[in-house]
């Protein structure tokens, strides 16, 4: 059945190539990627058990819950979201400007995620292997990928370019696969990744229920460049997800698809910088991710169609979009949204290495029927965004991560007006044994005080995020309808093992909102309040163990220690997860 499925996806993938304007460029991607794909019958996949975007609410709210208010009944549940991942390492510098290929493929500088950990640097052996093979380096590697298993940005953004320095003497037997010179100006490179992830969540979704699944994906990916005038970038993702208890939800399986296929065109240099535009499937992660996210850990990767302007100048990066996400569809090839846009301007200031200030104003207009408002009248939303952000260090000791975001607009007949802010501050002792880093963060986002009551609709929307990340990984917090206080205790026993410990104590900003989870989905409700604001406190624990170039072992715990609110309003339960995950990068 899921070979069937996914042939039958490729084969509406090449049909729908016919009569666009990508129409050439798509089928030699296609044609040339392929080979790659791996395509096999996996069985034992339940797809009977699939729940559709549509229902995704359903399959993750507590059927002992209270009933929702009509004002968050319809509320969009396509947004689902896992976790992020820590700050990737700062990308390398072309090691030759005279190279033509030196800003090819065209690389964004990622600003930093917040509780992002400083990774140890200075002689040492930075996996796995190195101890095995007695390999003691003077200076970490370039760390193309970053340097643990969760990595923050799309592979199109990996910087390979430290391959063109003469003088590189880091090697990986993938290197092949990177930056090959075709002809004369011609630049070829492909990869990908498998990975395999094992989950045990008791109570899953607060509900009475042990689930446990497997989760596997693969991706593969190449790109063609000319110079740095134009080229095409395609990546293909089959996920898997065997032998759940519960249904599956919209992130976790996707046989066979294109995450991302889009054309480069550098339309001009402005003051020694190029301007390229961007047009087809792609991912997008901006900032924070707190808002904008490719969703890195969920096993289906959040993707989206249209077109983006971006240059990356000396100090300032700017980047303006139209587009439309895109709905994963299990038993079709994927298609955006037609009655969802979503528009934005996004700028970056970089005073210096690792300091970051954002300015953005984005906006999503939905005219699906997804909003109740007052008096039950159904209609549309229309959201707009505006943001501030900074983020940086003191001489690497003192970190620091502000961001304020306020939105306006409309809530089908109600006047949209909410608010969420984020403050953190940390330390690194970066003198002790372990190179302890701790952060202490407080994260708002305001609820409706009144649902589907008058002419105000108050519960912020959390958009395309990153939320478990931030919000506790049990995914059953959104940044809608909170206030957090964490903290966060990071240690390195040697240069290769990562560990990890969050605490978070969750209340809900009003008691008569939902909480929602992750993915922005109604969770559990109390119309008259009563049952207070306690949602509960979230311990997370983390170990990554680096064993070699392209492999990394990931294991996690996480338990919640429900509160007042979750033991009155359903099953008073204490959810549990344990994973183990394993991942290969090309």
């Amino acid at each position: 059945m899921a070979g069937t499925i996914r042939w039958t996806k490729l084969r509406t993938c090449w049909r729908a190539t016919d009569s666009r304007w990508l129409a050439l460029p798509l089928r030699v991607a296609l044609v040339v990627c392929l080979p790659f794909t791996g395509l096999r019958q996996v069985a034992g996949v339940e797809s009977s058990a699939i729940a559709g975007i549509d229902n995704v609410a359903t399959a993750r709210a507590s059927a002992a819950s209270p009933a929702l208010p009509a004002a968050y009944r319809s509320i969009d549940a396509t947004t689902n979201v896992e976790v992020a991942a820590p700050a990737a390492a700062p990308k390398p510098k072309p090691a030759n400007k005279n190279n033509p290929f030196a800003g090819t493929p065209p690389h964004l500088i990622f600003s930093r995620l917040g509780l992002y950990p400083v990774f140890p640097t200075g002689p040492g052996y930075y996996s796995a292997a190195d101890v095995l093979l007695g390999n003691y380096r003077k200076a970490p590697p370039p760390f193309p990928w970053g340097r643990i298993s969760l990595k923050p940005f799309p592979f199109y953004d990996a910087d390979f370019r430290y391959l063109d320095d003469p003088k590189n003497t880091y090697h990986m037997w993938s290197d092949v696969l990177k930056r090959q010179r075709l002809g004369a100006g011609w630049l070829f490179s492909t990869g990908g990744e498998f990975r395999d992830r094992y989950m045990n969540e008791i109570d899953s979704r607060l509900t009475p229920t042990i689930n446990r699944y497997e989760q596997l994906r693969s991706i593969v990916y190449g790109s063609l460049y000319y110079q740095d005038d134009f080229g095409v970038f395609i990546q293909y993702l089959d996920a898997q997800h065997l032998g759940a208890e519960l249904p599956p939800l919209a992130i976790d399986r996707n046989p066979s698809d294109l995450t991302d296929l889009f054309v480069d065109l550098k339309l001009l240099e402005w003051d020694d910088h190029p301007l390229y535009v961007r047009g087809g499937r792609q991912e997008l992660a901006l900032g924070s991710q707190r808002l904008v996210s490719n969703l890195e850990w969920g096993n289906v990767l959040r993707t989206f169609q249209g077109a983006r302007l971006f240059r990356q100048g000396e100090k300032w990066d700017l980047t303006g979009f139209w587009l439309q996400p895109v709905v994963p569809d299990p038993f079709h090839f994927d298609s955006s949204d037609p009655r969802r846009n979503f528009t934005g301007i996004w700028s970056t200031y970089r005073a210096q290495a690792g300091r970051f200030w954002d300015l953005y104003a984005l906006n999503l207009e939905n005219s699906n029927p997804v909003a109740v408002g007052e008096g039950g009248v159904v209609g549309g939303t229309n959201v707009t965004t505006l943001g501030t952000r900074l983020i940086g260090d003191l001489d690497t000791t003192w970190l620091y991560d502000f961001e304020g975001m306020l939105q306006v607009g409309r809530y089908s007949n109600q006047q949209l007006q909410a608010a969420a802010v984020t403050t953190g501050a940390g330390y690194n002792f970066k003198e002790l044994p372990l190179t302890p880093q701790f952060w202490i963060y407080y994260d708002f986002a305001s609820g409706d005080s009144n649902p589907g009551q008058g002419g105000k609709f108050g519960t912020f929307n959390q958009l395309f995020p990153f939320a478990h990340y931030y919000l506790g990984y049990l995914d059953l917090v959104a940044r809608q309808n909170i206030r957090d206080f964490s903290m966060q205790l990071v240690a390195f026993p040697t240069k290769w093992i990562y560990l990890l410990a969050q605490y978070h104590n969750f209340h809900l900003a009003q008691a008569r909102s939902p909480l929602f989870t992750a993915g922005g989905v109604p969770l559990r409700y109390d119309p008259t309040g009563a049952a207070g604001t306690d949602v509960g406190d979230e311990i997370d624990l983390i170990v990554n163990f680096h064993l070699t170039a392209h492999q990394d072992i990931l294991i996690g715990y996480s338990k919640l220690f429900a509160g007042s609110f979750i033991r009155r309003t359903g099953p008073d339960v204490s959810p549990e997860l344990f994973y183990l995950q394993h991942q290969l990068r090309w």
